[in-house]
């Protein structure tokens, strides 16, 4: 009795050990893989394959036992090992080739929304009316560059697609279960709207804000 009370007080310590020295790295290379793959397919259009989701895992049921002291010891044993399962990959996730999830009816609304958009901006990022912003946003970089009966245009096509920026941001993080992610994500697609996304001769901020050419 006394072997079996160590043996679940040793398992109860090393999964609050766990819980507490174990952190979650926000996954930046798939975070690059999700970016990429919606810029492509915002850029594309309509007919790219629809985002890849990542698959969750199979839940495990625990096992049982006739025995009570038996079910008590297996539960905690099975419970460290689903415990570390979890945790310690995700606290190595920067290291390897995970999948952030971009297939929610969501995020598929919002990409659709600036499928329809983008070939209007085009034009716009073209002639050096807009340019690419650090946060993940488009901004008017120099109204007088568009004719007069598209400077309203312009600016609604602005407004419409930063708003949906912000909220494909916010989607992301939520559909992972990470919100505390957002800010990441929008860095990262900073980025790669950045290198990926714009074609030579567009504008973009550099990290002091000011307007520089592709």
């Amino acid at each position: 009795m006394k072997t079996l009370l160590r043996l679940n007080l040793s398992l109860v310590t090393l999964l609050i050990s766990a819980c507490v020295t174990i952190n979650v790295y926000f996954p930046a290379g798939a975070a690059e893989k999700a970016a990429d793959e919606i810029i492509d397919s915002v850029i594309k259009g309509a007919g790219k394959a629809a985002p890849r989701s990542s698959t969750p895992a199979p839940r495990t049921t625990p096992p049982q036992s006739s025995v009570h002291r038996q079910t008590n010891t297996h539960w905690l044993v099975w419970l460290a090992g689903r415990t570390l399962h979890a945790l310690v990959p995700a606290a190595h996730a920067q290291g390897v080739d995970a999948n952030m999830d971009v297939s929610s009816p969501e995020i598929r609304a919002i990409t659709a929304s600036m499928q329809e958009r983008f070939g209007q901006l085009e034009r716009f990022f073209d002639a050096g009316v807009i340019g690419l912003t650090t946060s993940g946003l488009i901004e008017i970089r120099d109204a007088n560059a568009a004719a007069l009966p598209d400077r309203a245009l312009v600016r609604r096509l602005v407004a419409e697609d930063n708003n949906d920026r912000n909220a494909l941001y916010e989607a992301i993080a939520r559909a992972n279960d990470r919100p505390e992610w957002e800010a990441d994500i929008r860095r990262i697609f900073a980025q790669r709207w950045i290198e990926r996304g714009a074609k030579p001769g567009w504008y973009y901020q550099d990290g002091n804000g000011n307007w520089q050419q592709r």
